[in-house]
């Protein structure tokens, strides 16, 4: 609702100066001029606030009315989230289009986040007379045919259940009366505001991808942060999408934050067509997308990345797991970076603000596995994967460079590793994982004893071939030892084998834990066997190579039968046999 009311000063791009709002306050959205454009005020001065408007701002004159609502910008949380599709400010784009003859978003547009008239089943938990507090659960709604959406007590209201009813209900209907307060199914909650939880933990999970370069050398905790830096063509978007379909996330938040149109529509296209794996179901049964892509307001972009986190920590707060894909927050960063220049501030480096960094880190740290609010023990976590485009693949320009300060795992994409057609193209020299040691026990556990000495061992392997190669190319590979060229042979092999992998391939596309670890150490298996059988005297050119072409084919073994592969590593343990 509207409360006071000014008047345009000055219209600069996206930037709109409003003079008469001395009783506005800093984040309030407001209205601006007939056609109720949406803004939100980021500076004021006296009576003068600047505005940034979400619109397209041609148009707009001086003497238009500016009107606030008293509000920060916020998103609605509730039942029909799932398997929505919304602009950068929640508004949903199927039903912009239903009430618009246009194909393009019309100004002014309003169309609430939720659908108002929708019924849902709601089945109450608790009954009149308990005693509730933040977080505890009041009911039930089954949103989809597998995801229970949990309605749960705002942050800020504790007390005695007065009254509730199961039953069917709008979104806006209240359902039950805490402490004197009635509750509807619908939170709203400001998107610059991270939601509160008990407590920060330490996850000690892996977010299990199915892609083997990243569970086995570059892996992400559940609750982790990661960036996927690289330049145009080196497949960021499709280690995103591979991390959308195949993770183990129980909820994904899909955020195209001002990329191109044409990749935020194969997304739009493929999502609701795609089956989730792991249950038969289309995919976009537990994904949120949030399109705002390059030919949309510029300024909508720095709001997309905060309404997507909000989102998804609303469902980490039910105890799930989420899972959120940012692609991309360079164009996020280039938005602040043309508001500040706006604005007259003094800029950092290559231009954009001096709290850029601070603001990276405001970002990624609203990620975390985490004990969530309530008087039962529930934990959730919120994984945040950020893409960064750094301009010609610079990785020393300053998104990237504020980015690295703050998450824990780097998966450095490389072109050359692209247009050899090797994907995903993570560079297995320069890239790391900091969560290496706390998800240790985890990948022992489910997948081999000695896991980490398979791990450790490939390493070395990947690292002593980029050394010989500087040999090859100066003096050729006869001038390398047996030894040094069976190194090259399973270092061609661990990145063939293992490291490639087919996205489209309906086998090798994913990867368990189990077969991952099968496959490497196959490999490893083959090496030490054949180092074993140099010191014996056995020539290079002598060591079987049938073993060789099993282990090139053991990728596209279906995961109903790793027992091959068992069999396979059995057989090879027991030595080779040499021809006479």
């Amino acid at each position: 609702m509207n409360t006071k009311t000014g008047t345009i000063k000055k219209v600069s791009g996206p930037l709109v100066e409003a003079s008469g709002m001395e009783n506005a306050k800093l984040y309030d959205v407001v209205k601006v001029s007939d056609k109720r454009l949406v803004g939100e005020i980021i500076e004021l001065h006296g009576d003068v606030a600047s505005i940034q408007v979400y619109e397209d701002t041609a148009g707009l004159m001086p003497g238009d009315p500016v009107s606030t609502t008293g509000m920060p910008l916020s998103v609605e949380l509730g039942p029909g989230l799932l398997g929505s599709i919304y602009d950068g400010v929640q508004r949903p784009l199927p039903g912009i289009a239903e009430s618009s003859n246009s194909p393009f978003i019309e100004r002014g547009v309003e169309v609430p986040a939720l659908d108002r008239g929708k019924k849902w089943q709601f089945k109450s938990v608790v009954s009149s007379g308990d005693i509730v507090s933040p977080g505890d659960p009041l009911g039930e709604v089954q949103e989809t045919d597998l995801f229970k959406h949990q309605i749960m007590i705002p942050p800020g209201i504790f007390g005695k259940v007065e009254k509730i009813e199961s039953g069917s209900f709008t979104v806006t209907e209240p359902i039950a009366v805490v402490g004197g307060k009635e509750i509807s199914m619908m939170q709203v909650w400001p998107i610059r505001e991270p939601r509160p939880v008990k407590e920060k933990l330490v996850s000690v999970e892996p977010l299990i991808s199915g892609q083997r370069v990243i569970d086995a050398f570059f892996p992400v905790a559940k609750g982790g942060t990661a960036c996927v830096p690289g330049p145009f063509g080196s497949g960021k978007t499709v280690v995103q999408h591979q991390l959308a379909k195949w993770s183990d996330a129980d909820i994904i938040v899909f955020i195209g934050c001002g990329e191109r149109g044409n990749e935020m529509t194969d997304v739009l296209l493929e999502f609701p067509e795609l089956k989730d794996p792991k249950t038969g179901r289309p995919l976009m049964e537990r994904t949120i997308l949030i399109a705002n892509t390059s030919n949309m307001p510029v300024a909508a972009r720095e709001a997309s990345v905060y309404t997507g986190i909000t989102i998804a920590e609303y469902f980490r707060d039910m105890g799930y797991n989420v899972a959120l894909m940012a692609d991309s927050t360079s164009r996020w960063a280039e938005a602040l970076r043309e508001m500040s220049g706006r604005l007259e501030e003094m800029p950092g480096e290559e231009g954009y603000p001096a709290y850029l960094g601070s603001r990276t880190a405001s970002f990624y740290e609203r990620a975390g596995y985490v004990r969530c609010l309530g008087t039962e023990d529930r934990t959730g976590s919120l994984t945040v994967i950020g893409a960064v485009s750094p301009p010609g693949g610079d990785l020393s320009e300053p998104v990237t460079q504020n980015t690295l300060r703050v998450v824990k795992v780097f998966w450095g994409l490389e072109a050359q590793l692209a247009y050899r057609r090797h994907f995903p193209a993570i560079n297995w020299l320069n890239s790391y994982s900091l969560y290496l040691d706390e998800i240790g026990k985890f990948m022992v556990q489910n997948a081999g004893d000695d896991w980490r000495d398979v791990r450790i061992k490939a390493m070395e392997i990947l690292q002593e071939e980029s050394k010989l190669q500087e040999i090859v190319r100066l003096v050729g590979i006869e001038a390398l030892s047996e030894k040094e060229q069976l190194t090259l042979e399973t270092a061609k092999s661990i990145r063939e084998d293992f490291l490639q992998q087919n996205a489209f391939d309906d086998v090798d596309t994913y990867s368990s834990v189990r077969k991952m670890y099968l496959l490497l150490k196959a490999i490893i298996t083959m090496h030490r066997l054949s180092e074993g059988a140099l010191d014996k005297g056995v020539n290079l050119k002598e060591i079987p190579t049938d073993l060789k072409e099993k282990i090139a084919r053991a990728k596209f073994v279906p995961e109903e039968k790793l027992g091959e592969l068992e069999e396979l590593i059995k057989n090879m343990s027991n030595g080779f046999n040499f021809k006479n």
